[in-house]
């Protein structure tokens, strides 16, 4: 009996991938493919580009910032760009109600808007992913989480974030525990239905039928065989924490002042948008650029490594 189940794991057979070779090769297969699908498609291009662009003025924010972002100056305030009169190449996008540069602001706030989004996706979609596993394998635990899923899904997430800071208080660590609540959702639900199909596979039943545990028939033959549309997902869950982290401070409930978010910059400038319109502008480009490419980037991995959508 274990011989047979160990040659239906080592079976050459279209029908039945190997195991070790599936997750070996899976990984290199989906990294090539990703990485050429990529290559040939200009618009995920364009997207990575300016993602790659937002990335790096995050980690090299106190260099390329021509001005510390927290310095005021009255006798600068509300200072036009430097193509329009009054402006001046000192500060290239202007200067806010404080006389603080609009460009090291963005240049900062990108630093934790991008931070914040980043950490908070990398939590949510482990946390997702192993609640998505558990559920799949074993169906009574999962129906658990999938009643707990529901009830978050029934109740505004926005409503309920401001309610939770309203009692807490706005901070970032707050703001990054909020969010990191956020999204887990999609990601277990996704996850679940993808291991109760992968569960039910020869491969699979080999290996527990010659003693595999649970936890390396988990690692070895169902993860690696979920791992694409977690990665779609990822991408678009991403650009979502990001529209909800520049929500929260757009409504005074994210990143505490003087600490520049984009959020909190479009919040400042909705008041001077008749005098002072790049306020408002240059944060909300931001906001509005980095979730196109992010979106732009899911589109092209979602065309790429869903075999629905290849040719």
């Amino acid at each position: 009996m274990i011989r047979m189940a160990e040659s239906m794991i080592q079976a050459k057979s279209p029908d039945i991938v190997p195991a070790p070779l599936a997750t070996a090769r899976g990984t290199v297969t989906l990294r090539q493919r990703a990485l050429r699908g990529l290559l040939g498609h200009k618009v995920a291009l364009v997207g990575l580009g300016f993602l790659v662009l937002m990335i790096l003025s995050m980690l090299l924010a106190p260099i390329l910032a021509p001005h510390d972002p927290l310095a005021q100056d009255v006798t600068r305030r509300l200072r036009p760009p430097f193509w329009e009169s009054g402006g001046s190449f000192e500060n290239i996008l202007g200067t806010d109600q404080f006389g603080r540069d609009i460009l090291s602001r963005l240049i900062h706030g990108a630093r934790v808007s991008l931070a914040i989004g980043f950490g908070c996706t990398i939590v949510t979609s482990v946390v997702g992913v192993a609640l998505g596993m558990i559920a799949g394998l074993r169906p009574r635990i999962g129906d658990v989480i999938m009643r707990i899923a529901d009830a978050q899904i029934a109740f505004p997430y926005l409503v309920l974030a401001i309610a939770i800071v309203a009692v807490t208080g706005p901070g970032i660590q707050n703001l990054v525990l909020i969010l990191s609540i956020f999204g887990w959702v999609q990601f277990a639900r996704l996850v679940r239905a993808d291991v109760m199909a992968v569960k039910e596979k020869e491969y699979v039943e080999a290996a527990r039928a010659i003693g595999a545990s649970d936890l390396r028939i988990a690692l070895q033959h169902v993860l690696p065989n979920v791992l694409s549309p977690v990665i779609v997902v990822w991408t678009f869950m991403l650009a979502q924490i990001i529209i909800v982290e520049s929500s929260l401070s757009f409504l005074g409930f994210g990143v505490p002042p003087p600490t520049p978010s984009w959020g909190s910059m479009l919040s400042d400038g909705r008041v001077y948008l008749d005098t002072a319109w790049w306020l408002g502008t240059f944060p909300g480009l931001a906001i509005m650029l980095t979730v196109l490419s992010v979106n732009l980037l899911g589109d092209a991995l979602r065309d790429i490594l869903d075999p629905r959508f290849r040719p």
